[in-house]
């Protein structure tokens, strides 16, 4: 059973803070901690106990404060989205009453529309039940393809996603300088624009583009089945250029392995792959050697030997942004009450 932890800094200095307090499970200890940090609030660990058939038993610190963040990635996800349905609630009745959940990796989000008759439209699900657990939802690089935003998930909620292209493109461009960036299907093509942008802007130095840095282009790809699929190349010249694959998220990595064979048979002189969420599901990592992949990158938003970039930053900026959100609706609310004869 995991046990009630203190991570993060006193109470009583974050008064001023997004939040006043994280809570995490102990799995995700070490992100808590960094984001903890990076918000200046302190970070309690959820205990959770499992009773030998399989049922959850989770204890909260008590009393809570009222604004409250609750980190849980959802990598791994059918346990966790358990967890949640049990601590929201939980975590209301000790007190917290403004209640937003730190996703890093939010899962079910590819599933947006039914592709046959009776099937489950898993994104609009899990986004409605999200929504009726919490004031608002942080998560980054969902895989959102046929919703613009993460508010249209979250019905009637708050819904932020960051990005972590721009960290990674700079990230690559200080260990690969002058790579082409090589988006392994359609569907990457906003992360690799992007990363692209931020790596030549780092090259540049001092703000300004570096010409020519970090030139990007994007395969073609055909999917037969979840592990078959095929990867057409753009009609760009890979002879002697080192290749960075980019990609929001690496599962079974077939996609990445077809891709880089496919890049290294058409001449390039090195494959590297830097991904956002690192799920490298069974032998995938094993595979992506072996077709010859020279490095493997990932952010930390999914815990995994590739993590090279940290997303905590950016999820403290975001719950930043969400509380101006709402102070300032809390204060057009005063000011209407004040009006108000």
């Amino acid at each position: 059973m995991s046990r009630p932890t203190d991570q993060g800094v006193p109470a009583q200095e974050a008064a001023s803070a997004p939040v006043e307090l994280l809570l995490h499970f102990d799995d995700e200890a070490a992100q808590a901690g960094a984001l903890a940090r990076e918000l200046g609030v302190p970070a309690r660990c959820i205990a959770c106990h499992r009773f030998p058939d399989g049922e959850l038993r989770l204890t909260l610190p008590a009393p809570l404060p009222p604004r409250v963040a609750l980190l849980r990635g959802l990598h791994d996800p059918n346990e966790k989205i358990v967890q949640l349905l049990i601590a929201a609630p939980a975590a209301r009745e000790l007190g917290a009453r403004d209640l937003v959940l730190v996703a890093p990796y939010l899962a079910y989000m590819r599933q947006d529309i039914a592709f046959a008759p009776g099937e489950a439209v898993s994104q609009r699900h899990l986004g409605a039940a999200l929504a009726s657990w919490f004031d608002a939802v942080v998560t980054v690089d969902p895989h959102l393809h046929r919703v613009a935003t993460l508010d249209e998930v979250l019905p009637g909620r708050r819904g932020v996603a960051v990005s972590a292209a721009d960290a990674i493109g700079r990230f690559v461009a200080a260990c690969v300088p002058g790579a082409l960036l090589l988006g392994p299907d359609e569907e990457s093509a906003q992360w690799v624009a992007r990363a692209a942008a931020a790596g030549a802007v780092a090259a540049g130095g001092a703000g300004r583009p570096a010409e020519g840095a970090l030139d990007h282009a994007v395969c073609r790809k055909r999917r037969h089945g979840d592990r078959a699929v095929e990867v057409a190349l753009p009609a760009v010249d890979l002879r002697g250029r080192a290749v960075v694959l980019i990609d929001d998220v690496a599962s079974t990595g077939r996609t990445l392995v077809e891709a880089a064979r496919a890049a290294l048979g058409a001449g390039a002189a090195s494959v590297d792959v830097a991904v956002t969420h690192a799920l490298f599901v069974g032998t995938a990592l094993a595979e992506l050697r072996a077709a010859g992949v020279r490095e493997v990158w990932s952010s930390d938003t999914v815990p995994h030997p590739s993590n090279a970039v940290a997303v905590a930053p950016l999820l403290a900026g975001a719950l930043r942004e969400l509380a101006i959100q709402r102070d300032a609706t809390l204060a057009c609310r005063r000011a209407e009450r004040r009006n108000t004869p």
